[in-house]
């Protein structure tokens, strides 16, 4: 039957949770890279007590809420698909556009900045600056590297991800360790900076106030937290999961998260304090020899250059390797939204052209934002704040109890405040958050419309009621035919006629019939009629289009069916009867009246209510569908 397209159903390959949290973790871990240099220009000294106040932030807020969220969206749709449950209709589907658009934002421009990044450190490494001067051209070869990777295979981005954070982490264990080292052998300077903290602001009340007040600048720490969730489909289940209750997967998934966020932490506060202690502020200043490099600046003084430059080989690698849980987050997330809506065509349920995408989409990043970290660092954060933020509201408003709805009330407005701290800081981000926003609406709404002639259903189920009404009436139509033959016909060419009346609803039966009757002259003991019911217009699709039927006091046959667009079912099923009795060579005719609406308005209707002109557009969902005008069914108007 040519309905709907089924689509491609992405497959996902799955691995022990501890390596998908590898995969998170090239761009969780990888903030390592930047974050210490950050906190110290944002806070100074007060650094260490800034990464504290994002650390307990982190393991009594995100961590909580991440926890949640996997378990009530088992297949990695996140937070979005809790708030789509709460905020149903076109309401909710705009909402979802917007978050998409800040997932689109926080996704490609993690790929972008932490390209950029990498480039950074190989243009900055004193062995190989001198011949690689140009950060855009070599930002844009590990961008197309990296989507070069996924087009290889995801069990091979799997390997290489475990690979990478084994050897960076113990490369920045190294170094910390050896900064601790050598800051115990000098006391003085850990005596420097709590004389600092006690007297720089009013005592140590003050800084930390102070080091509060100045954290939101901090949130890029943030990152990998969405991405957890929505690469569940990847992480290995228990033997007994079912994809309706992945009890496994789910539990395993926290346990990603939890040693995520632990492991992180631990390094967070470390790196800060060496940091802090050990590096002039000076020099983490832009130009300064530890700009976007201080850990790396640590280990080329301590350790000297050859472990320096072993170090930024990792830390480059897994930089440059952070987009891939960016990327794997992006093709786990828009099949499961945009082409459900009608707002992305049906090849971006596969993989690879999803891949092919997004590598191009963030090229075009880099060269707008000329591979400058600090320009994207602004919409990185903007992204990362309000999709935690949305998370946090979804949980907010799905618990149960006072105390579990106050305490997430409270984490999301600390949310809310550090999202307007860095919008009001750094509004860049939200320009060009709202730049991936506006696109995503604008090429959701025209794929939507373009694809609005599609039959848009999986499967259409006729109960066996339906089918004895049908297989009745094409035996009484046949009978008809054949008392008519005169002498010489040819029983076999006869072509039995189902007709379909299409009736709204709670409408005067009796009149439409009659109408039909003096339009058509057609006996109204030989039509069946049709009712569509329209429940949610904003969903695009009906997996099931399940048609039943019941007899009205009159004795005339109704079908019913529920659909998203009155058009596109009534089209599907004429295509499902005939395709059902083709052997009978049955035609089917559907009757329909013209309703007194201006055609702009009765397009607006369809798109966004699935009613409007019904007859023409069903005629036009048909001649698409079917190219043989003999092979058709019928649509006539009066």
């Amino acid at each position: 039957m040519p309905a709907a397209a089924t689509g491609h159903k992405a497959e996902h390959h799955q691995a022990a949770w501890w390596k998908v949290g590898c995969l998170t973790g090239v761009d969780y871990f990888s903030t390592l890279g930047y974050q210490p240099g950050i906190a110290i220009l944002a806070a100074g000294f007060l650094a260490p007590i800034a990464t504290l106040v994002l650390v307990l932030l982190t393991l009594f807020g995100a961590l909580p809420i991440y926890r949640l969220v996997a378990e009530r969206s088992p297949q990695g749709q996140g937070s979005i698909s809790m708030l789509e449950r709460l905020l149903p209709g076109w309401i909710g589907k705009f909402v979802v556009l917007g978050l998409i658009g800040f997932c689109a934002t926080d996704f490609i421009i993690t790929i972008t900045l932490s390209s950029a990044d990498a480039a950074a450190h190989i243009v900055q490494n004193p062995l190989v600056g001198q011949y690689l001067n140009s950060p855009v051209l070599v930002t844009l070869g590990l961008v197309l590297a990296l989507g070069g990777m996924f087009l290889w295979g995801f069990r091979e981005v799997l390997g290489i991800a475990v690979a990478l954070v084994i050897a960076y982490l113990g490369l920045n264990a190294v170094v910390i360790v050896t900064g601790l080292v050598h800051v115990a052998m000098n006391p003085e300077m850990v005596g420097t900076w709590t004389n600092a903290l006690a007297t720089g602001h009013n005592g140590w009340t003050g800084a930390v106030i102070a080091a509060a007040l100045v954290f939101p600048r901090l949130a890029l720490g943030f990152s990998g937290f969405e991405t957890g969730v929505a690469v569940m489909p990847q992480v290995e289940g228990a033997a007994g999961d079912t994809e309706e209750r992945p009890v496994g997967r789910v539990a395993n998934t926290k346990k990603l998260l939890m040693w995520s966020a632990c492991i992180m932490a631990v390094y967070l506060l470390l790196s800060s304090l060496v940091t802090t202690w050990l590096i002039p502020a000076e020099l983490v200043h832009h130009g300064g020899e530890a700009d976007g490099r201080a850990l790396s600046y640590l280990a080329h003084k301590y350790l000297g250059h050859g472990f320096g430059t072993v170090y930024d080989v990792s830390t480059v690698l897994i930089l440059w390797f952070a987009g891939a849980s960016a990327m794997a987050g992006l093709i786990n997330l828009v099949p499961r939204y945009l082409p459900r809506y009608g707002m992305a065509p049906e090849w971006t349920k596969a993989t690879r052209p999803l891949v092919i995408f997004f590598t191009v989409v963030a090229c075009v990043v880099t060269v707008i934002f000329e591979a400058n970290v600090e320009a994207q660092g602004g919409a990185y954060a903007t992204g990362v704040l309000v999709l935690i933020t949305s998370a946090a509201l979804a949980v907010c408003l799905t618990s149960r109890g006072i105390l579990a709805k106050l305490f997430f009330g409270l984490i999301t407005l600390v949310f809310i405040y550090t999202t307007a701290v860095n919008i009001i800081e750094r509004p860049d981000g939200l320009k060009v958050a709202s730049f991936f926003i506006g696109t995503v609406l604008a090429t959701s709404l025209l794929s939507r419309w373009l694809r609005s002639m599609e039959l848009r259903h999986t499967t259409v189920y006729i109960d066996s009621h339906c089918k004895t009404v049908i297989e009745q009436a094409i035996a009484s139509d046949r009978a008809r035919q054949e008392s008519r033959l005169h002498d010489g016909g040819d029983p076999d060419k006869i072509v039995p006629q189902l007709r379909l009346l299409a009736h709204r609803p709670g409408g005067n039966t009796e009149q439409k019939l009659l109408d039909m009757q003096s339009l058509h002259g057609i006996n109204p003991e030989n039509v069946i009629l049709l009712e569509v019911t329209v429940r949610e217009p904003s969903e695009f699709a009906t997996k099931l289009l399940h048609v039943t039927c019941t007899r009205d006091a009159a004795g005339h046959y109704i079908f019913h069916c529920e659909s998203a667009a009155v058009p596109n079912a009534i089209a599907g099923l004429l295509l499902m009867i005939q395709e059902l009795y083709a052997e009978e060579n049955v035609q089917c005719h559907a009757y329909f009246g013209w309703s007194e609406k201006r055609p702009a308005l009765a397009a607006f209707e369809f798109l966004l209510f699935g009613v409007g002109e019904v007859a023409t557009l069903a005629r036009e969902i048909l001649r698409r569908a079917v190219p043989d005008v003999n092979k058709r069914p019928r649509i006539h108007v009066g």
